[in-house]
């Protein structure tokens, strides 16, 4: 019986694979109907049809990739041909093919030069695999011949293409030889054998032309005409014809005749941006120099990235005299910066005429904002200054090649009106010497003289908040800002009051004036200080300290309000899916929230970029200055990815080597840069991947034990980051976590410092062979040498 079912089921299975394949051959007929008929979009269908039927037989690839190559769509064709490779890989007729739409895609125009290198690499890849198998067919060695000429790899080619000739007698053979003996130089070969080449093929138009462009070389030009005329009589839509003829026009200064070759060519090919640039070209030898601008403004409509053409345009502008114009192209030649040393000719042919167009003779301006000129040109300082801050702006059409006070060069950037600031030492001779020159050597000098003045510094009184003593102010024990309001006691005006760089509003006409600043930030900040200058310069500079009740540092939790964010990326739509972030932010949840002082904690499960993107720089910003956060933590478990020194955590959403898909660390830290003045202790925890070195820098000294009693390690600023850095792609078992929740958890002591746990975690996870975990400061972000603990209940 069992016997019995078992025949059955092999027939039914065989049955199905009949019937399926007598499916396919009906749409392989039915594609190849169509192809006949030049129903090429028909007939694709119907072969993918015989594909879906068949997905493991070669000929419905074959078949295909020809009807694409048909409808001109190369790279389709290529990728059927690839796919039929992979079952057939010993196919020569298959190789021969694949190589031939590997030569077409290298030889596209938009190719870039490292998709053509690998295109015609491969082509020989697979030509060499098809002589191997028949070394006497010659259409191999030819196929060949073209992709080394691609390569520019002229001797190979003229040896294989020897080889060619010796199997296959024929024009193409000759022709591929006339364009390698014009490489290395000898025309004279190159055009026996492209006569050769129309010989055995008179009807073979790409040799004539290129015979022709020899011809002309060698000065033949009536020859190379001859050779023109041939080809336009057999074929009168010959868009290469023309042109080649206009460059025999050209050769004999015919410009009105080359003109009008150019001109067929654009009726034939209309879209084509380098035909307008030829006739461009020849306009401009013909002194028509409005229609070579008409032309190359039609060129660089269809492409404004083209900086010879701009180049060619303003040429024509300046024999125009329209310099404006020319000036405006040229400029833009510059912006283009591009590298290379094609680019940098032309940047520098470009610089020379601007620099000759914007010549001009007026001298620069010089405006002195600090100090003040007092009349009779002097400036007043006091008798104990020796340096003087020199602020202002200097003005000119033109680049300056020169700015200096006092024989020293000023610091400035860019060109028309640039500020500038110099503290300047003052000469024995109390004289300030202020030069500026352009590149025309157009020149302004301005000469100051120093006249001395009383030294006494201003003196500040506080009104509010209460001072207690010199030096102390009372403020609210949960004050975020302040206001302060004081008076200024000075025999001279004051030019500036400044507040923890904020600037205080006062009368700046009136001898003892009273000043006010709003909003001052000290939330992180156990003083304030003020700084006072008269318009002498004569400086005050005061720190004051800040007294909040005897609770500016709580006793309990020096840390401050804690904020911990633990990001859990487990349902990857492209990556594999992970139990282990979600069974880690449990784990290092729990113990926090039982043991330590921190905010409830917030868990972001499965993020995308746009989220963690929108929460670091949004989000995440705006909690920490509603809930006055001081000690952040950011915890990522999850997929990473580690590229060119820089590290990455993977959203949910990412896809495989898609780099820009994934959440960099370097994002992160610009996001956390708009609010670090807010906190005081920042701690970036990754279970992922390694940090690199664009985000953190490593330690260089051994960890020393830190205390949190010690009011600096607490109340200093710290940015560190302590990274697993053994794996890009997760784990669901991680030594890193257990450890670092196990230290947490076994610790005896009121606090614990993010040192003593990498000491534990970094001793475990080498235990257990696995890479050293990375801990270090973050690049970037102001660290004082403060460090992140971890403060018990």
């Amino acid at each position: 019986m069992k016997r019995g079912l078992s025949v059955l089921v092999m027939l039914f299975v065989v049955a199905c694979l009949s019937l399926t394949g007598q499916s396919a051959r009906k749409y392989i007929r039915a594609g190849e109907d169509f192809v006949r008929n030049g129903m090429l979009e028909d007939a694709i269908e119907q072969f993918s049809r015989a594909i879906d039927e068949v997905p493991s037989s070669a000929d419905g690839y074959v078949r295909r990739a020809r009807a694409y190559e048909l409808a001109g769509n190369y790279g389709l064709a290529y990728d059927d041909y690839k796919r039929a490779n992979n079952f057939l890989p010993d196919d020569t007729g298959i190789l021969f093919n694949l190589a031939r739409m590997c030569n077409s895609q290298g030889g596209a125009g938009k190719a870039t030069q490292e998709e053509k290198t690998r295109f015609y690499s491969e082509a020989v890849d697979h030509m060499q695999k098809a002589i191997s198998a028949e070394f006497r067919n010659g259409k191999f060695y030819t196929e060949k011949v073209v992709s080394l000429i691609g390569m520019e790899l002229w001797d190979r080619a003229l040896g294989t293409s020897d080889t060619a000739l010796q199997l296959r007698d024929d024009a193409v053979n000759y022709y591929h030889q006339g364009l390698i003996y014009q490489k290395k130089g000898d025309d004279n070969t190159a055009r026996r054998q492209l006569e050769k080449a129309v010989t055995k093929d008179k009807s073979f138009a790409t040799a004539r032309l290129e015979l022709a462009r020899v011809l002309i070389r060698q000065g033949d030009v009536n020859s190379a005409l001859g050779q023109c005329n041939m080809v336009i009589q057999q074929d009168s839509k010959n868009v290469e014809a023309y042109l080649t003829r206009a460059m025999v026009y050209e050769a004999k200064l015919d410009y009105p005749s080359a003109i009008n070759d150019v001109s067929t060519a654009i009726l034939l090919e209309p879209a084509s941006q380098e035909h307008y640039i030829t006739r461009g070209t020849c306009y401009q030898k013909f002194n028509q120099h409005v229609a070579a601008v008409a032309d190359f403004t039609r060129a660089l409509a269809l492409d404004q990235y083209r900086p010879e053409v701009y180049l060619m345009r303003a040429r024509s502008y300046e024999e125009m005299h329209d310099f404006e114009k020319a000036a405006d192209d040229y400029t833009r030649v510059v912006a283009m910066n591009e590298t290379g040393s094609a680019a940098r000719k032309l940047l520098t042919e470009a610089n020379d005429r601007l620099f000759a167009i914007n010549r001009e003779n007026n001298s620069p301006e010089i405006f002195i904002e600090t100090p003040d000129i007092v009349e009779g040109g002097h400036i007043e300082l006091g008798f104990d200054r020796k340096t003087v801050m020199v602020t202002g702006k200097v003005s000119d059409r033109s680049l300056l090649a020169e700015f200096s006070i006092n024989n020293i060069p000023v610091t400035y950037e860019g060109k028309g009106t640039i500020p500038f600031a110099a503290e300047v030492e003052i000469p024995s001779d109390e004289t300030l010497r202020i030069v500026a020159r352009d590149v025309y050597d157009n020149e302004k000098v301005l000469t100051y003289r120093i006249r001395r003045t009383e030294v006494d510094p201003p003196e500040i009184k506080i009104l509010a908040p209460y001072l207690i003593g010199d030096d102390m102010l009372v403020i609210d024990s949960v004050a975020a800002t302040i206001d302060i309001e004081g008076k200024v006691m000075d025999q001279n005006l004051i030019r500036s009051v400044k507040i923890e760089n904020i600037s205080a509003q006062f009368s700046q006409d009136n001898l003892n004036p009273s000043f006010i600043a709003r909003g001052i930030d000290v939330r992180n900040s156990d003083k304030v200080t003020i700084l006072v200058e008269d318009k002498y310069g004569n400086r005050t500079i005061r720190d004051y300290a800040l007294n909040r009740n005897g609770t500016t540092i709580s006793a309990s939790n020096p840390m401050g309000n804690t904020l911990v964010v633990f990001i859990e990326n487990s349902d990857y739509q492209n990556f594999a899916a992970l139990q282990g972030p979600v069974k880690d932010a449990n784990l290092i949840t729990g113990v926090l929230e039982d043991s330590y002082q921190v905010l409830p904690i917030r868990r972001l499960s499965n993020q995308t970029k746009q989220q963690m993107e929108k929460f670091f720089s949004i989000e995440l910003r705006d909690e920490v200055r509603a809930k006055q956060i001081k000690s952040l933590v950011i915890w990522f478990a999850g997929h990473g990815k580690f590229i060119n020194d820089v590290g990455y955590w993977i959203p949910v959403d990412a896809r495989r080597d898609e780099e820009f898909t994934y959440f960099s660390l370097n994002t992160l830290k610009a996001s956390m840069e708009t609010y670090m003045n807010y906190l005081t202790h920042v701690l970036v925890i990754t279970d992922a991947c390694e940090s690199g070195p664009s985000f953190y820098q490593a330690m260089r000294t051994e960890l020393k034990p830190r205390n949190c009693a010690d009011w600096r390690a607490t109340q200093f600023k710290s940015s560190q980051i302590f990274s697993s850095a053994g794996y890009e792609l997760a784990v669901d078992d991680s030594q890193f976590t257990r450890t670092f929740a196990s230290t947490l958890k076994g610790n005896p002591n009121t606090c614990i410092s993010i040192e003593e746990i990498v000491l534990q975690v970094t001793r475990a996870v080498i235990q257990n062979n696995q890479q050293r975990p990375r801990f270090g400061k973050i690049t970037g972000l102001k660290d004082e040498d403060g460090t992140f603990f971890f403060v018990k209940k």
